[in-house]
């Protein structure tokens, strides 16, 4: 799944680790969801959303684009 969490933490100059920190996750974990090999739970999705102050969806992308 494609997302913007690379983007969002480097605008707020964070490190992994910090955004790591910030979310209670190891930074090994916040590296793996960054580079798309490991999609967050939804528990973690919503906290990643609320640090950012956005929704879910305008983070992460999975590719389904049939709104109505």
């Amino acid at each position: 799944m494609k997302n913007r969490l690379k983007v969002l933490r480097a605008e707020r100059d964070w490190s992994q680790a910090e955004l790591a920190g910030r979310l209670d996750v190891s930074r090994q974990a916040v590296n793996a969801i960054e580079t798309g090999k490991h999609d967050p739970s939804l528990p973690l999705a919503f906290r990643i959303a609320r640090l950012f102050d956005m929704r879910i969806e305008e983070i992460f992308d999975d590719g389904d684009h049939h709104d109505a």
